[in-house]
């Protein structure tokens, strides 16, 4: 039976960032799904890609900003909304810097995550999504 609830794919290496994540979208009427780096995430996107997705930068197996290249570069994912979490700032810079014609991220949230913060945006990211698929 599917589920009329937005799918979010939360990736992170940190279990207990995971667990965080999760349990608040999940909280707030989310389904999530979770990748521990970025080969898990690349899997998940293919298997079933999500309504939005969280990304930590600094990941094990595949960086968060090749994750972000690969969704972004595809057609079939590249309208998959995209917050980068992460608690390490100068990763983030160099993630912008070093983007090739790939759009800025939707939204960026520092560790540690703020959680009335993180399900605002994530409901406001969605909105705009449905809004812009419906125009």
């Amino acid at each position: 039976m599917p589920s009329d609830k937005k799918l979010v794919l939360v990736v992170d290496d940190e279990p207990d960032t995971v667990t965080f994540l999760s349990t608040v979208l999940e909280d707030n009427g989310f389904e999530t799904r979770t990748a521990s780096d970025g080969k898990a995430a690349v899997r998940a996107i293919e298997e079933e890609p999500p309504d939005l997705m969280t990304l930590d930068v600094t990941m094990p197996e595949k960086s968060g900003v090749a994750v972000y290249r690969f969704v972004k570069e595809n057609d079939q994912y590249k309208n998959i909304p995209v917050i980068i979490i992460t608690g390490v700032s100068s990763d983030f810079r160099r993630f912008i810097s070093t983007r090739r014609k790939v759009p800025a991220p939707d939204g960026y949230i520092s560790k540690p995550v703020d959680h009335k913060e993180l399900v605002e945006l994530v409901k406001s990211l969605l909105e705009k999504k449905e809004l812009s698929a419906s125009a």
